[in-house]
């Protein structure tokens, strides 16, 4: 279950968990750690969640080197309203699982590698890599070409 953070009228943030207000450099820090969270509009109800890690997004594209380039971004834009819109989400959502779970095999490979020769490590590293992302991108060639295919029928 999601830690659940209120907003209050005053634009005041209370994590209702730990029973104080928060910033959004604090909720940043949460998500950071691995922390799912919720946050609800205290007046109406509502679900904020989206507006809030936006915003924390925009402010930490702002500073330091930024994730999102400016090309990116025109192209993630011109996606809104595309047919290829639900397409484009779960590529990305897709992406950013693969690429995760391939830093969190790479870090365990790395431990593994203090014990062993540096460069048979980095090669089986590098292969398994390889393959990965080229499934991965036949997974998602296949599903472009059945979006494509949909839209002619």
């Amino acid at each position: 279950m999601p830690r659940t953070i209120k907003k209050y009228a005053n634009r005041r943030l209370y994590d209702t968990t730990a029973s104080q207000h928060v910033t959004l450099h604090d909720i940043r820090e949460l998500v950071a750690q691995g922390e799912d969270i919720a946050v609800v509009d205290d007046t109406s109800g509502e679900d904020i969640t989206r507006n809030v890690l936006l915003q924390i997004l925009a402010e930490q594209e702002q500073g330091g080197q930024p994730i999102l380039s400016t090309q990116m971004l025109m192209q993630i834009i011109r996606f809104y309203g595309n047919p290829m819109q639900g397409l484009m989400t779960q590529f990305l959502d897709q992406s950013l699982a693969s690429f995760t779970q391939q830093q969190q095999q790479w870090q365990q490979q790395f431990q593994d590698a203090m014990s062993r020769t540096p460069m048979g490590v980095m090669q089986s590293m590098t292969d398994r890599n390889i393959e990965a992302w080229s499934d991965f991108q036949k997974q998602m060639l296949d599903a472009l070409m059945a979006g494509s295919k949909k839209k002619q029928d």
